[in-house]
């Protein structure tokens, strides 16, 4: 681990003419500088700017020349404990990336740093190779001085500020992901309330914080160097639901697999990601996965079960398995009860599933003919996965299923009609075996989820999904053809061939809910992502832009030559909540036939509730020679 160089900025003392006062900014940033020099001794590099210290040209003057100091293996850090601010959002560059029509910033001390900028600033840092996180502790929207001894730190934006201002030419916050589904964002963002929630300071203790500031030091204090940015806001957040805080903090880019799992501050090696956290909340003990995520409400069936991951808090003592057992399923998460251990109620705990009640998927293996022990290698493989179930009879077959027939040392993955899910899978060892288990689990997963329908829900019909060709008005979105598909296809120009490029956007059409959308892209190569629209907030009457408005290009995989009549699907997956979702479940990887290590996260289906989904068929088409 290299250096660790800090920028932690605090602001009580505002003009009062402009700003409320606060009172407990200072103190959040002593307390944060304590545990810096906690955590990395000597090899900590920090700048303090407090109160009129804390001007818009000093906090850039420091990015350059203090975080900007931070390289490769290095970590560079900035801390704000302060106002923030919000405006409405007037430019079009703008509102394709503010799908809450508001732009936000937080507030020096002699006006406001717009968050597009900061975003920009951030990235510049992280360009040369450096580790770098920001802790927002202020509003991020409107609102005003509450009761219960609690202040919002939120300043309302005076006439002379300019929020609609581009940020000087810099990357937005929220920036493009890349065309493979991996995220391009170099920074990592634990901010202390939604965009549409105010940031509270209180007393704890006879001292005032920031309330997400003191659950946020809380929770590092308690966790061990391992942890990621994730499993922390996750901790801090249980804290603040416990004390009934009034703020939902947020971490951003919460995209599975990328910065948001590695560790705090760039410490110890990062565990491997897994699909869900085990946390101590308002209802004792649940878990991140609920029924939007595949668990059934109401059922008479047994309780879904968890695991801990290995070495995920533990301190490496052996649990039972399973470790937890559900009680009580809710839309996103699920209350569990321990069996067996005691976890910490100031921790966070990976977990995993491991049995579901009804498996989703039905497999049926051949009793007769050569390789009777590979066979029976491979019904051990699938009784092992939960969302698989070996048949006897027939008869019992869920709705996904499949056939498994033997042939010399290769067995075919069949649907019912008898043609192929993939190629044929090698069957000469018990190693081939449980890669034939992982790649049903593989395609169950994914069935479930582009299959994924709950019941009727109060928002149905509320957000509306566009497709359009890029150069196309955005009122002349494509339809589907006969088929039901939106079809795109490939042009042909002086260059050759062309793939089509199109803007997906995402419209809330009700007149009073701000409602939280994910756009998951599942491919015909049996992969499963969120890169178009990873999980925001829109608000009434306003539009969601896949790639924050850059055009999404459509293309065959690389492996399938763009020859006339050749063509490639996806399922364009909606997603509709009143709340925040863990996304992790639904990103799967193009299934690969080498063996690899693979993290499925359970069953999907839905009850009714307040979420929806949609689904739109798409096809990418290379024309024939007679242009059809």
């Amino acid at each position: 681990m290299g250096s660790i160089y800090a920028l932690l900025v605090g602001v009580d003392d505002y003009p009062p003419r402009t700003v409320p006062p606060l009172r407990g900014c200072l103190n959040d940033i002593a307390e944060a500088r304590r545990l810096l020099g906690e955590r990395a001794g000597d090899d900590i590099d920090v700048r303090v700017l407090l109160d009129h210290e804390a001007t818009r040209d000093a906090v850039e003057d420091a990015f350059r020349n203090h975080l900007g100091r931070a390289g490769a293996g290095d970590t560079a850090l900035f801390w704000f404990s302060g106002h923030g601010t919000q405006s409405l959002a007037t430019e079009e560059a703008h509102l394709r990336i503010e799908a809450t029509g508001r732009n936000q910033a937080i507030v020096c001390v002699d006006g406001p740093l717009l968050d597009k900028r900061l975003g920009g600033l951030l990235d510049e840092v992280a360009v040369g190779g450096a580790h770098v996180a920001a802790v927002l502790d202020c509003c991020f929207s409107g609102g005003a001085t509450r009761g219960d001894g609690l202040t919002a730190r939120y300043a309302p934006p005076a006439p002379e500020w300019d929020l609609n201002g581009l940020g000087g030419g810099h990357a937005a916050l929220r920036d493009a992901s890349a065309a493979d589904g991996q995220s391009t964002r170099r920074h990592v963002l634990l901010a202390a309330a939604r965009l549409n929630q105010y940031s509270y300071e209180g007393d704890y203790g006879g001292r005032l914080h920031g309330a997400f500031t003191h659950a946020l030091l809380g929770a590092v204090r308690d966790a061990g160097p391992e942890a990621s940015y994730r499993e922390l806001l996750a901790a801090a957040d249980a804290r603040l639901q416990r004390s009934r805080g009034q703020q939902q903090p947020v971490l951003y880019p919460a995209e599975h697999g990328g910065i948001a799992d590695a560790p705090f501050l760039g410490g110890a090696t990062a565990r491997p990601p897994t699909p869900h956290l085990l946390r101590f909340g308002v209802r004792g003990w649940e878990v991140d996965c609920g029924a939007v995520h595949g668990l059934a409400e109401g059922s008479d069936l047994p309780s879904a079960e968890f695991t801990v991951v290995p070495d995920g808090g533990t301190d490496h003592v052996p649990l039972p398995a399973p470790a937890l057992r559900a009680l009580e399923v809710h839309t996103a998460h699920t209350v569990v009860e321990p069996v067996g251990w005691a976890p910490v109620p100031t921790r966070v705990y990976p977990v995993a599933l491991s049995a579901l009640p009804q498996p989703p998927a039905t497999v049926s293996l051949p009793e007769t003919g050569p390789g009777g022990r590979l066979r029976e290698a491979v019904r051990d493989a699938v009784a092992a996965s939960p969302l698989l179930r070996a048949l006897d009879d027939p008869q019992e077959a869920a709705d996904l299923h499949f056939r498994l027939q033997v042939e010399g040392e290769q067995v075919h993955v069949l649907r019912r009609d008898g043609t192929p899910f993939t190629g044929p899978l090698p069957l000469r060892t018990p190693e081939d075996a449980r890669q034939v288990a992982d790649c049903l689990t593989h395609l169950a997963r994914w069935h479930q989820i582009r299959d994924l329908t709950p019941g009727p829900s109060p928002l149905d019909g509320l957000v509306r999904v566009e497709i359009s060709p890029w150069d196309a008005p955005d009122d002349q979105p494509l339809t589907p053809d006969g088929s039901g598909e939106i079809v795109c296809s490939y042009a042909t120009g002086p260059a050759g061939l062309q793939e089509p490029r199109v803007s997906i956007r995402l419209h809330n059409r009700s007149a009073d809910r701000t409602l939280w959308c994910v756009l998951i892209d599942l491919t015909d190569s049996y992969a499963s992502h969120t890169a178009l629209y990873p999980g925001h907030f829109i608000g009434p009457g306003r539009t969601g832009y896949a790639l924050d408005g850059d055009p999404v290009q459509l293309s065959l995989p690389p492996t399938r030559p763009a020859v006339p009549g050749a063509s490639a699907r996806d399922w364009l997956k909606l997603i509709v909540t009143e709340s925040e979702l863990n996304t992790a479940p639904y990103r799967l990887d193009a299934w690969d036939p080498d063996p690899r290590t693979s993290r499925v996260m359970g069953r999907v289906t839905g009850p009714r509730g307040r979420w929806t989904t949609r689904t739109i068929p798409l096809r990418t088409v290379v024309p024939t020679d007679r242009g059809a």
